[in-house]
């Protein structure tokens, strides 16, 4: 039995300030759907968490304005069913109905969802710590590479890491162009979805781009008539409760027939959220048929590097993308 401390704060500063005050081993936790399950895995060992859960406002939802703005402790069921989102950016309430179960997203927060970690197997086996991984243990190796790699990523892989970036919510506010809205020790800052995740490079363990004791507090999406005519797909060894082998965010902004701007993101093949510019490039201008969204989808993966076991991976992405491409292509209609 290890102890830990808790606090629960009622704003922001407090749990910032409570943090600090922590020192070491100190974590946030809201709906605690991750860090729980880290926990009794022994790959987390807080030994003092900041509940912050019950922050003023924390929860808010606002469509009104030129952003769409996401609290972070927003729960994701709760933004998955709120009318605006599902009618106008079906991509954002997709992505988030499609990721784990009713009872999950009833507890689940999408600022938490955000900072979700892998499902690498070898990562999460940290109570036996059989295997070396560099996500848990910085330095001590990567056991997937030459090893059980079938889920593991083609795309933004290093020689130090190739585990999955798991999110799907994550590939859906990439493909929008969201920005994270983050408090710290010394002010707020917003960052762009597209820097909030890192690339595991020689530190696959500093995977997102926030500092010691930073808090994340909301989420903001710009609108876009795109938002409309979006979709997400995501392919799974079975229909419920897994995480993606592959999926696709798409958005279209059409000019009558053709694209005049397309909005493409890669789930389940990327070390974290892959937003595709090959794709958007070759849409560009074009009517959406299958042809261009098969071509469209296997420039995405052009720079994937399979391992053993996960090659097929390359060519589902792709098909995914493209079925993803057409979806969306037929809602313009």
């Amino acid at each position: 039995m290890r102890s830990l401390s808790y606090i629960r704060a009622r704003d922001v500063r407090e749990a910032i300030e409570a943090f600090a005050a922590a020192g070491e081993g100190a974590r946030y936790i809201a709906g605690g759907t991750t860090l729980y399950d880290l926990m009794k895995l022994g790959v987390e060992r807080p030994a003092h968490l900041i509940d912050i859960a019950s922050v003023e406002g924390a929860d808010r939802i606002d469509t009104s304005g030129d952003v769409l703005f996401f609290g972070a402790g927003a729960l994701m069921a709760d933004v998955a069913e709120d009318e605006v989102v599902r009618r106008d950016y079906p991509v954002l309430a997709e992505s988030l109905s499609k990721a784990a179960s009713q009872q999950l997203r009833n507890m689940a927060t999408v600022g938490g969802n955000l900072m979700q970690r892998t499902r690498c197997p070898y990562f999460r086996n940290g109570a036996i710590g059989a295997y070396p991984c560099n996500k848990r243990d910085p330095g001590s190796g990567c056991a997937a590479i030459g090893g059980l790699d079938r889920s593991q990523a083609v795309l933004g892989i290093s020689d130090a890491c190739t585990a999955v970036s798991p999110g799907d919510w994550p590939v859906a506010l990439t493909a929008l162009n969201a920005r994270i809205e983050v408090h710290g020790p010394t002010g707020a800052r917003s960052i762009p979805v597209a820097e909030f995740y890192r690339l595991p490079g020689e530190t696959p363990h500093v995977e997102f781009a926030i500092g010691a004791g930073e808090l994340v507090t909301g989420i903001s999406v710009p609108k876009t008539d795109a938002g409309r005519y979006s979709t997400y797909l995501k392919i799974r060894d079975r229909e419920s409760y897994a995480f993606a082998l592959a999926s696709a965010a798409v958005a279209l902004a059409m000019d009558g027939d053709h694209v005049r701007q397309a909005h493409v993101a890669l789930g389940g093949v990327a070390t974290r959220p892959w937003r595709a510019h090959e794709a958007e490039a070759l849409l560009s201008g074009r009517t959406v048929d299958r042809e261009i969204a098969l071509a469209a989808g296997r420039a995405a993966c052009a720079e994937a590097r399979p391992s053993v076991h996960n090659a097929f991976k390359i060519e589902l992405g792709a098909r995914t993308l493209a079925d993803a491409m057409m979806t969306a292509g037929r809602k313009t209609q």
